[in-house]
């Protein structure tokens, strides 16, 4: 019998990955696949779940029939606002309808009507009024647009779950799928919120995140986590005895703040400002804001490469320059050149006046002073009055560009700032989480990369 190991399965939207960690949580393998995706039943594009499904099982059983490592345990981290119905017999009876499919607004009008109104419930639930981003809304266009269908759903599961039941036939639910902006949980109460129950939802009771089930592959005993959301799982790394309270800014087309530690509750005005609710493996809230950072950063770039010629990737050779930073800071005196001034979260302008500038690197310097400002703000929105918070640590694209860094850190003197750069933290946070169901005992400390910001 080869090494023990655990599997991972990482599903994105985009890339679907396998990865094997050892019981040190050592990656020794990592393999990955690219699915076409299909359309559903009205012609909208969906991920084709049942070549996903068979690349699940065929790949599980090449591990068992392999011989080469002992299969411990398997879980999965998944992209969340995606929902599974399955019938009395277990078989999946939708496609894996696409969270950006559009839905007619009187269907979830009608729910925040019935249950205080729009800002209420939306606060309530910590979930922004986000169409079928709001996994909960899902259901409530299944059941009136296909009643027959709906009639006949025994459960319904969020998708890491739904792969969990797959090779368990256990309907199981957990905090941090429940958390993700679905609009099913009351953050008041800490329970479903009523209306599942008056609509009749059949949503499993959550378990903690360690729970682990027999599974059966090719007749050999598996262990079976119950699913992680991905965004959670990326932040099960970072709750240490080392790290103490802290505040992660995971950077790259969406900025997403995230505070484990503000335990106050979700304002309407918080809301408001792009703020919502997860919960964390723990199933305690983590209050979160959102940035379109990378986005507005591409677009910028594309507009400013283009006005002074320069390759759109020229911004990655340009160093801080702390004379002309200041220089700038005092030539427009707070005011916005190319993102809108008192926007939350923060919107670029669609005509910046770059006749202000000289250069492309004078012009890249103003841009990310502004968006540092729009990230220090999101950071604050979240921040709480926790004087406690001692670390901040960044991750993603925008960790690697040393002008970002040192605005954000020079805002936050009170406070390190870190870089940390983890590979594959979702699949290393999913891991850690199963190994941790496996041996209660066992010591872990993840290595974070971390590397302080200097100002």
């Amino acid at each position: 019998m080869g090494k023990e190991v655990i599997a991972v399965f990482d599903i994105g939207k985009t890339n679907k990955k396998l990865l094997l960690f050892d019981m040190e949580l050592n990656l020794i393998n990592e393999s990955g696949e690219r699915f076409p995706v299909t359309i559903d039943e009205e012609g909208f594009e969906c991920d084709d779940i049942e070549l996903i499904e068979k690349w699940v099982m065929s790949s599980l059983q090449k591990l068992v029939k392999s011989g080469e490592i002992n299969l411990r345990a398997v879980n999965f981290a998944t992209y969340g606002a995606s929902l599974v119905y399955i019938d009395g017999q277990g078989k999946r009876l939708t496609p894996v309808y696409n969270y950006l499919k559009p839905v007619d607004e009187s269907i979830p009008a009608r729910l925040y009507e019935r249950y205080g109104g729009k800002d209420e419930f939306c606060r309530c639930t910590a979930s922004p009024a986000l169409g079928m981003l709001n996994s909960g809304i899902q259901t409530l266009w299944l059941k009136h647009t296909r009643p027959e269908i709906f009639s006949r759903v025994k459960h319904i599961l969020h998708l890491p779950q739904y792969f969990s039941f797959m090779l368990t036939g256990k309907a199981l639910s957990e905090h941090t799928s429940i958390g993700c902006h679905t609009a099913l949980w009351d953050f008041d109460r800490m329970d479903y919120h009523e209306w599942t129950k008056d609509e009749g939802l059949k949503l499993p009771s959550p378990v903690p995140v360690n729970t682990l089930n027999e599974a059966r592959i090719l007749n050999r005993k598996v262990l079976c986590g119950t699913g992680l959301h991905d965004s959670s799982a990326s932040l099960a790394p970072y709750f240490s005895p080392d790290t103490g309270n802290f505040i992660l800014v995971s950077t790259g087309t969406w900025c997403i703040s995230m505070n484990p530690f503000n335990n106050a509750p979700l304002t309407a005005g918080e809301l408001e400002q792009d703020c919502l609710c997860y919960l964390s493996i723990n199933g305690e809230p983590v209050k979160s804001s959102r940035l379109f950072l990378g986005h507005m950063h591409d677009d910028a770039i594309a507009i400013l490469s283009q006005y002074f010629k320069v390759h759109e990737n020229s911004f990655r050779l340009i160093k801080p320059d702390v004379k002309l930073l200041n220089r700038m800071i005092g030539k427009f005196e707070g005011e916005r050149v190319f993102t809108v001034p008192s926007s939350t979260p923060g919107r670029l302008k669609e005509e910046p006046e770059l006749f202000h500038f000289d250069n492309f690197i004078e012009a890249y310097h103003q841009l990310m002073i502004e968006l540092a400002d729009l990230t220090v703000d999101a950071i604050n929105r979240i921040a709480g009055e926790d004087e406690n918070t001692a670390n901040i640590y960044i991750t993603g694209g925008f960790s690697k560009n040393p002008l970002f860094l040192k605005l954000v850190a020079s805002s936050f003197p009170h406070m390190k700032v870190f870089t940390s750069e983890m590979s594959n933290a979702t699949s290393f946070g999913t891991a850690m989480v199963t190994l941790k169901a496996l041996m209660p005992e066992k010591s872990i400390l993840p290595e974070l990369g971390l590397t302080e910001v200097t100002i």
